[in-house]
């Protein structure tokens, strides 16, 4: 069976489409990204611009195309907290849902924490104990923790890269005090979920999941022992903290030129390390292992559960 996860998030619409079997591992066949960046047309009273929702409703139809290109048989479509927030948010919706031709799923912010962590826990399995997950998106960045296939708790704060940068680092390069005030903010923010996690036994893995926690590590971290690529990587906070005075320092043009920063995640990029260092230093983290899985393969993987797997007659 091919099934097809659209992910309309904050900074992309992002297509996977993957080969399923009964008590199998999802193959993906591909992978369709539209970089969007949303935030960057919020109007002040929270809305998304005209362009904004044009732009969005242009990727979903390609997005939905290519499902169609791909033979996919099930098309699974969730929002995020561009749209969730977006105080023209059931307009959005509606006009998604036309372009799609089927209803959208709209993730609440613990929802998508369990989900991700679910991904995370089926990639790392069993036997990685108790897990702590840091997993930073374009709108907001979601926490969880716990030792089964779901977490025990889960919390989503809007601190998300994408939100960060309109917000707090406007400026190209942002500059010093710039990220200091972002980083005070992120502080305050975050201390009652620290508080919170703190009361979860000690992790055996503390788990990064995005894609801006992967590009950080292609710039600041290292392979696991025993490791090559990016399937194992590791990103430690001294190594974190100590890249974001140069990042801050540097144009977003020049930042694509560094390992690991793709064109799309340039604008973005200093946020996200602030934000993911201010969350490490919080829950007192040192290192984060990074997780190819995430909230697309979590989605992914509830919804292969919950079909009816029946044997063949006879």
């Amino acid at each position: 069976m091919r099934l097809g996860v659209l992910d309309i998030g904050s900074n992309t619409v992002h297509l996977l489409v993957a080969d399923v079997h009964p008590g199998g591992r999802p193959l993906a066949t591909s992978s369709t990204r539209t970089v969007l960046r949303l935030m960057r047309y919020l109007e002040p009273d929270g809305s998304i611009s005209e362009e904004g929702v044009d732009a969005l409703v242009s990727a979903v139809a390609e997005a939905r195309v290519v499902a169609e290109r791909e033979n996919v048989s099930e098309l699974l479509a969730t929002a995020t907290s561009a749209v969730r927030d977006a105080t023209n948010g059931a307009e959005v919706i509606a006009r998604i849902e036309e372009a799609l031709g089927q209803d959208l799923q709209v993730l609440g912010g613990e929802s998508e924490a369990r989900f991700t962590f679910l991904a995370v826990r089926r990639w790392f399995g069993w036997s990685a104990g108790q897990i702590l997950l840091f997993d930073i998106g374009g709108g907001s960045l979601e926490l969880a923790a716990g030792a089964d296939e779901l977490p025990e708790v889960a919390a989503s704060v809007p601190l998300g890269a994408g939100r960060a940068t309109v917000e707090f680092l406007p400026n190209d390069p942002p500059g010093e005090e710039a990220v200091e005030r972002l980083r005070a903010h992120a502080a305050v923010t975050l201390a009652p979920i620290a508080a919170l996690m703190a009361a979860q036994p000690k992790p055996n893995h503390v788990v990064g999941s995005s894609k801006a926690t992967r590009s950080l590590a292609k710039l600041a971290g290292y392979p696991a022992a025993g490791w090559s690529g990016s399937e194992r990587m590791l990103l430690p906070r001294t190594a974190l903290g100590s890249w974001i005075p140069r990042l801050a320092r540097l144009p977003a043009s020049a930042r694509q030129e560094l390992p690991g920063i793709t064109p799309d995640r340039t604008f973005q990029i200093v946020a996200a390390a602030v934000v993911l260092h201010t969350a490490m230093t919080a829950l007192g983290v040192e290192e984060l292992e990074v997780s190819p899985w995430a909230l697309r393969e979590g989605v992914l993987l509830r919804y292969i559960e919950s079909l009816s797997w029946s044997e063949p007659a006879g």
